[in-house]
């Protein structure tokens, strides 16, 4: 027979804190998500629509597509976008594959100057070199300014990444490498064969990270690619869009088309622009979100 269990019965006071709780992540949510919300709802309002809402809105006002129109017809999006997925594929192998080849071997314990060069990579995460260094060395002395490695390069490792990396490698069972290289594999096969495979996890995570990264950056690109604007990432774009407010390759695919003031018109730009460039992010993360949890309990532990 089964048992049932008898539910203890809450309190008044139990069940007011547990309604509390609920309001004020509900609140949270709300607050964390309406601003997506709001730029996704302007995207697709007329500028009449945005002129008589005024500021907060909830529903498209006015329901117009002629923002994503604009955006889709201006050659410089295309450029941009183009440019942000080679950056983001380039630079997250780039960055994935230095990130193990660095993190394999400091995973190893009888590594030789092993403790002496963990200490020289972990004073990175907390002291950097300064922007004026930075700018010489890869405008002078490596003379990559103006060109697509002064994106790729400086910053390929992730000092943080690279240790979960590591931490990742150590907890696992040292006997599969004794097994591997007791039938005759070298250290790259067994790293290839043995290690990579059973690393996926943690490898999908750090691509994350730098995906991610990579897309988001512009302040690399303002500094050695300004003169360069066919070169340029779609996130420098964004930023000459939303905080110079310059719309004008924007606004002249919607004159004459649509009604209401500039103002008006080129939030409504901005609105869609921002939606364009964060669509292929949030189409991404799906495909990896299964490995994301596990790569980062995994990474994080040591035993």
């Amino acid at each position: 027979m089964r048992v049932k269990k008898r539910r203890r019965k809450k309190s008044a006071g139990d069940m007011a804190l547990d309604s509390f709780i609920v309001v004020v992540l509900l609140l949270l949510c709300l607050a964390t998500l309406y601003p997506f919300w709001y730029v996704l709802v302007v995207s697709f309002s007329s500028a009449e629509g945005i002129a008589k809402a005024g500021g907060f809105m909830l529903w498209p006002q006015g329901f117009s597509l002629e923002a994503y129109k604009a955006v889709f017809q201006t050659r410089e999006v295309w450029t941009t976008f183009r440019n942000s997925v080679f950056y983001v594929a380039a630079g997250t192998a780039i960055s994935v594959t230095l990130t193990v080849m660095l993190a394999y071997p400091l995973s190893k314990r009888e590594l030789w100057g092993r403790k002496f060069l963990m200490i020289l990579i972990s004073i990175t995460m907390f002291f950097g070199g300064g922007l004026i260094p930075s700018y010489m060395l890869i405008s002078k002395t490596l003379d990559i300014d103006g060109t697509v490695w002064a994106i790729l390069i400086p910053g390929a490792i992730s000092t943080y990444n690279m240790l979960m990396m590591r931490t990742y490698f150590q907890g696992l069972p040292k006997e599969l490498e004794e097994s591997a290289q007791m039938d005759g594999a070298g250290t790259i096969q067994t790293l290839l064969k043995i290690i990579l495979p059973l690393s996926v996890p943690s490898i999908a995570v750090i691509a994350l990270f730098y995906a991610v990264g990579m897309w988001n950056a512009w302040f690399g690109a303002n500094l050695y690619l300004s003169r360069q604007r066919d070169l340029w990432p779609m996130a420098l774009y964004m930023r000459e869009v939303l905080v110079q407010g310059n719309v004008n390759s924007l606004q002249a695919q919607m004159s004459g088309s649509v009604g209401g003031g500039a103002v008006q018109i080129a939030k409504s730009l901005k609105m869609a622009t921002t939606i364009v460039s964060t669509v292929p992010i949030l189409i991404v993360y799906p495909f990896v979100q299964k490995y994301f949890t596990k790569g980062i309990m995994l990474g994080s532990l040591k035993e």
